[in-house]
């Protein structure tokens, strides 16, 4: 393709009759576009300045009722309003109308349809009107020449974008924002961040002429966003604080993401508190951000403040934030509220409100309602179809998930990436070794698409729960690419489960240098000495996190009653009804023990008596949770909990005793997957 200097060599022989000649006709790369217009494929054979086929039957009434045809001034309406309306195609098309009737366009009559080429991604059309620019003499218009910057670089011509912008001799606010903008578009937020400190130096050269205005704010905040450096967010914020910007909505809105990205949400919600006025996308901003970083009861906290302000009502984007919340905290109720009002505002064809619905009850433990909601959609993407793929491989029903999969393919929607990551977890979950060793092949070979990081991770772990750890631990060495933390985070964890100490000692060494912050993988090699009755291990390994100022997060499980969410911690003592709840436990520990449980103490590291290791056991939350539920619930109600760690073994066989004493389906939520118990067993069939 022709570069921006060829374009100018080309000047002079560019037009014949102010016709485009027949050597740049026809335009290949809308040819796509227009075949819907069109019941032959071939290109007009005339040499117009735009090959073109018969335009739709509402624009040729248009231009044949509405249009003054000898009019520049009336083409330039047609343009611009159908451009603006977001018929960018309709709007080449009324351009290349008009050069068919031999308008000549004057400076208003380039920027819209460049614009309307930037929106299709057309480089090679809008390279046909960079080069009539060029002829017509308004190259050096500066709302035009902005318009052919912020082309090229929505085409991802940010070579050609450049060369244009410093060629533009008086640049003013709006080519410094489109080429500002240009590289965020293109993933390069630092240059962007780069050309923003030349627009401060240009404008001290001018002797302090404003230069900058709240859409170049905005601009560069949002590279900001992306550089992910704090300090970078920090020097434009006191810069529009003294500029006076802080008081304009986008560019509060833009800062506040800005913040969050970098990870400082406590600034966020303090730029937030200081917007004298807030939209809808403020609000839409903090409870997704909130969401997002699973700070769920925040999220949905932001959303009860949002209902209160009158002036401002929520939309699809509000309602997908809030499902969000509701799948991490498990927010089951809230979340049949929302579905509701979804229903109720007519967005449950919208494809990104329905997958949000899809997801939250795969998250609350309603993998069927979420079929059902699925089944409903009438439009799905392939998120859509991912998210099911993925609700059912988390709840362990992986025949469920593969059939889906065949369903996606059948209805002509090729599987992404995620896709497959979704495909191979649900293949883990159920111990599919030869079915997930299928697509993990099939992925390359019939779908093109390169086994990355996270499908090795759930090979590994397949694999590794299986019992291959041999095959798992050679597959990690033949890897393409370098293997992460959760790849070998998923050998670890086999090796804890089959009581490999070899392989989870390597695994372990791996981790302390990737992840050498996180204790978890301490603590599953712990237990993995302390299964081998090496206590000298344990002791060690505690010594070395208590010298690298590792702590153990602290377990805890959520449990939803009456729209409120109860959070329990390992031994709380802080619950209002916690004294009831230890009695109540002490009943149903007879009732188990004469059931036959026998506590399962391998799970406590501390090498003590087994009263005390007994004792211990006891009070893990996940059981005070459960005590809670049944406790505060009438009788056939499931009790529904979440839990941020993996469930223990000596939990997963008492609840399983639980759950046929008292008659109650019990759900939990794991940090790994879904369990669901009923008559004294788990769905998992204790592969977990």
């Amino acid at each position: 393709m022709r570069d921006y200097h060829c374009l100018k060599k080309q000047k002079t022989t560019f037009f014949s009759s102010s016709l485009i000649p027949t050597p740049l006709s026809p335009i290949p790369s809308i040819l796509f576009f227009l075949k819907p217009f069109s019941s032959n494929p071939n290109p007009n054979p005339n040499p117009n300045p735009i090959a073109i086929p018969k335009a739709k039957p509402n624009l040729s009434v248009f231009f044949s009722k509405c249009i003054d045809k000898s009019s520049v001034y009336s083409w330039n309406s047609a343009i611009a309003d159908l451009s603006r309306n977001g018929d960018f195609l309709e709007s080449i098309l009324a351009f290349s109308s008009m050069r068919k009737h031999s308008i000549k366009p004057n400076r208003s009559s380039f920027p819209c349809a460049i614009k309307a080429c930037g929106a299709l991604s057309d480089a090679c059309f809008g390279k046909q009107l960079h080069l009539q620019v060029l002829v017509t003499g308004f190259e050096p218009d500066i709302f035009v020449s902005s318009s052919l910057v912020d082309m090229y670089a929505k085409c991802g011509e940010l070579g050609d974008a450049r060369k244009l912008f410093d060629g533009i001799p008086c640049r003013n606010v709006v080519s410094w924002t489109s080429m500002m903008t240009g590289y965020v578009q293109n993933g390069a937020a630092r240059e962007a961040v780069l050309l923003f400190k030349e627009l401060l130096a240009e404008e001290s050269r001018r002797g302090g002429e404003c230069l900058v205005d709240d859409v170049a704010i905005v601009s560069v905040l949002s590279a900001c966003s992306r550089v992910l450096e704090k300090w970078v967010t920090r020097g434009v914020h006191g810069f529009l604080v003294k500029r006076g910007f802080e008081g304009e909505l986008g560019v509060g809105n833009t800062l506040m993401d800005a913040y969050a990205k970098c990870g400082d949400l406590v600034v966020a919600r303090k730029v937030f508190d200081g917007m004298d006025y807030k939209d809808v996308v403020t609000w839409n901003s903090m409870i997704a951000l909130y969401a997002q970083n699973g700070l769920s009861a925040e999220a949905l906290g932001m959303f009860s403040l949002m209902l209160k302000d009158r002036d401002v009502m929520c939309n699809a984007v509000t309602l997908s934030a809030v499902l969000l919340a509701c799948a991490h905290s498990g927010a089951l109720q809230l979340g049949k509220c929302i579905h509701v009002q979804v229903i109720k505002m007519l967005l449950e064809e919208n494809v990104f409100v329905g997958t949000s619905v899809i997801d939250m009850y795969c998250k609350c433990g309603r993998v069927g309602m979420a079929r059902k909601a699925f089944n409903r959609m009438k439009g799905k993407n392939i998120k859509s179809w991912t998210a099911m793929i993925a609700g059912y491989g988390m709840h362990g029903q992986a025949r469920e998930a593969l059939e889906v999969f065949d369903e996606m393919q059948s209805a002509g929607v090729k599987p992404n990436y995620i896709t497959f990551v979704s495909v191979l977890a649900a293949c883990s979950h159920a111990g599919l070794v030869t079915e997930g060793w299928q697509w993990f092949n099939a992925m390359a070979i019939e779908f093109n698409i390169v086994p990355g990081v996270e499908h090795y991770g759930c090979m590994v772990d397949l694999l590794g729960r299986a019992g291959h750890l041999n095959e798992a631990y050679d597959l990690i060495k033949q890897m393409k690419v370098k293997p992460d933390f959760v790849v070998w985070g998923a050998l670890l964890g086999a090796c804890r489960i089959h009581k490999n100490v070899e392989i989870g000692e390597i695994s372990a060494r791996k981790l302390f240098e990737l992840d050498p912050k996180n204790c978890g993988y301490y603590v599953l090699l712990s237990n993995i000495y302390a299964d081998a009755g090496r206590w000298n291990d344990v002791d060690k390994l505690r010594v070395m996190m208590k010298k690298r100022g590792l702590v153990k997060p602290p377990g805890y499980s959520l449990v939803e009653f009456k729209g409120q969410i109860h959070v329990f911690l390992v031994g709380d003592k802080e619950h209002p009804q916690q004294k009831k709840i230890y009695e109540y436990l002490e009943t149903l520990s007879v009732k188990m023990q004469e059931a036959g449980y026998v506590p399962d103490t391998t799970s406590v590291l501390h090498d003590v008596d087994q009263e005390e290791k007994e004792t211990v056991l006891r009070i893990h939350s996940e059981k005070l949770a459960v005590a809670f539920g049944i406790m505060n619930t009438v009788q056939g109600t499931t009790i529904q909990i979440i839990k941020n760690l993996r469930v223990c073994g000596d939990c997963h066989t008492a609840i399983k005793f639980i759950s046929k004493i008292v008659s109650r389906q019990i759900v939990v939520r794991d940090s790994n997957r879904f369990h669901h118990f009923k008559d004294g067993l788990c769905s998992c069939g204790d592969y977990w």
